[in-house]
């Protein structure tokens, strides 16, 4: 237990890494954009090699699509209370999209890395990379965003933290619960996280990418999928 707890940490420091990476100095909004853009390109490989593909092998085709289903739903409605909170261009909700999307995402994604050393396979090296590779994105884009818009270092840090310590505890909770989870269940966890990624990537991500890093994003997307991918084949 204390090594899935210890796997899960590292997963989930990446967020508070990019975090004070944006924190330490102003990164221009090109290098911003190619980083998001890279770290889309890397979540679109874990939904469609990690996610979709291991909920398909372990689940049933209609758990797996119930939980993308929930996993969208409650991604858009809390995004939706986020902009009723400051809105994106208010200033007072400026990057809390990518950090909503990495606790709806991270949450059952850590689960998974959980169930995976509860049952005896071990680490995915793949998914513990492709969690830690986008990670670091979200939580640069979204620190800088809301440092532009007047939010205290402390109160982003302390997010940040609060965001990557949920999201660790989430990789316990899958090793806790995974002698009690059916295929089904496991399957619909998967979906979730993917359903959650693939609707903060089109509303939040891939967006802003585009607008900070131009036609550049693009290119650094399908690296970031190579890369991503590559590390999905090799385990």
């Amino acid at each position: 237990m204390l090594s899935a707890l210890g796997w899960g940490a590292l997963a989930a420091a990446s967020l508070v890494v990019g975090a004070l990476l944006a924190l330490v100095r102003r990164w221009r909004d090109g290098v911003v954009g190619a980083v998001l853009a890279f770290g889309a390109g890397a979540l679109i490989s874990s939904v469609a090699f990690e996610l979709a593909q291991e909920g398909l092998s372990i689940g049933s085709p209609t758990s797996v699509a119930i939980g993308l289903a929930l996993g969208a739903v409650t991604f858009f409605l809390a995004d939706r209370a986020v902009e009723r909170i400051g809105g994106r261009a208010g200033g007072g909700a400026a990057g809390l999209p990518l950090a909503l999307g990495s606790l709806l995402d991270g949450i059952p994604e850590q689960a998974v890395l959980g169930i995976g050393l509860a049952t005896g396979k071990g680490v995915s090296v793949a998914l513990l990379v492709a969690i830690f590779v986008s990670n670091l994105p979200e939580g640069v884009g979204s620190a800088a965003d809301m440092r532009a818009s007047g939010k205290s270092r402390a109160a982003i840090v302390r997010l940040w933290i609060a965001v990557a310590v949920v999201c660790a505890l989430a990789t316990l909770g899958g090793y806790a619960v995974a002698d009690l989870a059916g295929g089904d269940v496991k399957g619909g966890i998967d979906g979730f996280a993917a359903g959650a990624l693939l609707v903060m990537l089109v509303d939040s991500m891939v967006p802003e990418a585009k607008e900070k890093a131009g036609n550049r994003a693009g290119l650094a997307t399908v690296l970031g999928f190579a890369v991503a991918a590559a590390l999905s084949n090799l385990t």
